[in-house]
Parts: C-alpha cells; sequence; structure tokens
C-alpha cells in the first residue's frame, strides 16, 4: 500500500478505524498461530485422559451447525 491510499484511507474511515484494521492485520498469524496450540493441545489431552477425540468434540459442539 502506498503512503497516499493510506492516507486516503484514514480521511476516508477515521484513524480509530484504521489502527483497528491494522492490528487486527497484524495479529491474524497469531491467532491462527494459538489456533493450531489449542487444537494439538485438545488432542493430547484428550489421548492423555482416554478420551476419543472425535467424541471430545461432540462434546464440546465443535463443528456443528447451529
Amino acid at each position: 500500500m502506498k503512503l497516499q491510499e493510506i492516507a486516503n484511507f484514514i480521511s476516508t474511515v477515521g484513524f480509530p478505524v484504521f489502527v483497528a484494521a491494522y492490528v487486527l492485520v497484524r495479529l491474524e498469524p497469531t491467532i491462527k498461530g494459538l489456533q493450531q496450540s489449542i487444537t494439538v493441545m485438545t488432542i493430547v489431552l484428550a489421548k492423555t485422559n482416554g478420551v476419543d477425540y472425535e467424541e471430545a468434540k461432540k462434546l464440546a459442539g465443535v463443528g456443528e451447525v447451529k
């Protein structure tokens, strides 16, 4: 993005919206990494406690369309 495009975007939507969009874009890789870590930890915890991972997903309601 060029500096002029950024300035035009800020003047159009406002500085707080620009900052929020910037932070969300910057945090996306971190959020994806956290999601992967949580998934791995869930599998490990389920296996450690002798619970089938698919059964744990059903109990938690993961993947269900609401």
